[in-house]
């Protein structure tokens, strides 16, 4: 936020995408994590590291859905400008009761990719509860974060 204002507010308060045409093309990561508590009844059905439903696999589903979601986030959240991605990564993973899911995405633009790893993130979450819902409705998508970002003005990283 410049001068504690919203970015995509105009000085007449309508909504407006952020003028990135003066900006400086670099490279530019983000990687997001949403994880998902599916219960014990689901999570027995874990073998070799995958779930499978008579819709599929569960995970390898979700990769494939949150790959596409981070390719079509600025189709989905009005002012994210279009980037092409030049890497995303989804890795899922089982941490006690907690399925995991990490998307990771890279660019070389001149604005950055945090929202296209969230949508991916989150799109693969709701990728499991979709294919897992005919099992249980017990399902709770927990928590969506920013783990981390570089490029731009300034780097992050989750403690």
């Amino acid at each position: 936020m410049k001068d504690n204002k919203f970015t995509h507010i105009d000085p007449s308060g309508n909504p407006k995408m952020v003028d990135v045409s003066e900006k400086s093309i670099t490279k530019r990561t983000a990687t997001a994590q949403t994880r998902v508590n599916v219960g014990d009844e689901i999570l027995s059905l874990l073998q070799n590291d995958e779930i499978h439903t008579k819709k599929g696999p569960v995970f390898q589903t979700s990769i494939i859905a949150g790959v596409m979601a981070a390719k079509k986030t600025s189709e989905l959240i009005p002012f994210c400008h279009p980037i092409a991605l030049d890497d995303c990564k989804i890795e899922i993973l089982v941490e006690e009761k907690d399925i995991v899911i990490n998307c990771t995405t890279i660019t070389t633009a001149k604005t950055g990719v945090e929202m296209e790893a969230l949508s991916g993130a989150s799109i693969a979450a709701l990728t499991i509860y979709d294919m897992c819902k005919a099992l249980s409705h017990d399902i709770e998508i927990k928590s969506t974060q920013l783990m981390s970002k570089t490029g731009g003005k300034k780097d992050f990283h989750r403690k």
